[in-house]
């Protein structure tokens, strides 16, 4: 028998990647940074990705993200002699000269050999690595070759066709063997092909995030039940939302509270959704903020109370999302849960990018009446028109006429 990992790393990959909803990846973080100390190499590198963001490990899991702390690592797992160092560095461009010169390995081949072994011998995370140096091209380097040994572009192009091909294979196995990730890469190399090396074949891609979502990865119950969404099988996505959330999946109680919240795949229960909404909070998740900040304004399964309407829209505001700029700039506007600010309602209402009768109502009782702007009389009688049969809006409207010039202006 070849290497292996060590049982400290296995338990560790079970926790992050293969069983990730089970709630251990704080221990199974603290667990790999006690091995690494003790100069475990691919518990090195494992950590290092565990320090990466989203796009290398669950976000559920809440792993600090810290770049530099992470080459750092991988450059210490590849001095140590992690054959799996080595390839994550090389697939993360990270393996420098320098870093290359100290692996204890003849070349990468010797290298990338040891994680080939690990992954026939069914080591998923390893199958995963083999299947992204097919998958990234990163076999050039390892093999040494490049268009210049082959004879014709033909023999280099049949040369990247045989290789590239291979993860397919590879991208399965670790798919089986509890790599959610795989399924990324795969789902991009059938809708997407390489290049015109490999074409397209979507039709493939179709069922992936099902066989996920089945093998129990929150993420791909949260993607499985957006797919079901969309094609209008709203019960079924509710279904898998809610087992997404229960597992963990950040912004997956906002799903399970909207569709309560509005009646999406079951009955309206909208205090259900509220208390769906607190959950996602934690997180952060600007979503659960928005509607919870909508339910507090409106009273729908709370009590009205616009300064938490306030305090809530602001800090998804904060985040970047515009989604509730008629709510604070309704707040600001009525003084409701905040200090009345006519300059601040309108550089909210002003961002909306859909029609909404209060919100033209307002901006034009603004501009009309030159609060915490300069007046703009044929600017508020643009946007009270926009309004339509809004009585406030028509009731305002009833202020400004149209001189003989077809100038308007303010009744006097």
């Amino acid at each position: 028998m070849g290497k292996t990992l060590s049982s400290d790393v296995r338990l560790a990959l079970r926790d992050i990647y293969y069983h990730e909803r089970t709630g251990r990846g704080k221990e199974a973080f603290a667990l790999l940074e006690k091995a690494s100390a003790a100069g475990d190499g691919d518990a090195t590198c494992i950590l290092a990705r565990c320090l990466c963001g989203y796009q290398y490990v669950w976000a559920g899991h809440g792993f600090p993200e810290d770049d530099g702390r992470a080459t750092a690592l991988l450059h210490k797992s590849v001095k140590q002699g992690s054959a799996l160092g080595v390839l994550v560095a090389l697939r993360s461009g990270e393996l420098t000269a320098e870093a290359e010169a100290q692996m204890p390995f003849a070349n990468l081949q010797e290298a990338f050999d040891e994680v080939l072994g690990m992954a026939q011998d069914g080591e998923a995370f390893c199958q995963y690595v083999v299947g992204n140096a097919y998958f990234w091209w990163d076999f050039i380097r390892i093999q040494g070759k490049d268009a210049g040994a082959f004879p014709s572009p033909g023999a280099y192009r049949a040369y990247l066709k045989e290789n590239i091909q291979k993860c397919e294979d590879w991208f399965w196995k670790a798919l089986r063997g509890g790599i959610y990730f795989a399924a990324n890469n795969l789902n991009r190399y059938y809708t997407k092909g390489d290049e015109d090396i490999i074409a397209p074949r979507p039709e493939k891609a179709k069922g992936i995030w099902k066989i996920g979502a089945e093998y129990g990865h929150p993420l791909h119950q949260s993607i499985y039940a957006e797919e079901l969404e969309e094609e209008g099988r709203k019960e079924e996505a509710l279904r898998w939302f809610k087992a997404a959330a229960e597992g963990g999946q950040p912004g997956a109680w906002y799903d399970v509270g909207r569709c309560y919240f509005d009646g999406i795949g079951t009955l309206k229960d909208e205090a259900y959704a509220v208390r769906c909404f607190e959950k996602g909070i934690p997180s952060g998740h600007t979503g659960s903020y928005n509607l919870l900040g909508k339910a507090y304004f409106y009273g729908r399964g709370v009590e009205v109370d616009y300064k938490k309407a306030f305090e809530l829209l602001s800090f998804a505001y904060g985040k970047g999302s515009t989604w509730g700029v008629y709510y604070l700039g309704k707040c600001c506007f009525e003084g409701m849960g905040t200090i009345q600010d006519y300059g601040k309602a309108r550089a909210y209402l002003e961002q909306m990018k859909w029609d909404n009768d209060d919100a033209f109502y307002m901006l034009g009782y603004i501009y009309g009446r030159g609060l915490a702007v300069p007046m703009d009389i044929p600017k508020a009688v643009s946007y009270l028109h926009k309004a339509g049969e809004y009585e406030q809006a028509k009731e305002e409207l009833r202020h400004y006429k149209k001189t003989l010039f077809g100038n308007w202006v303010r009744r006097r």
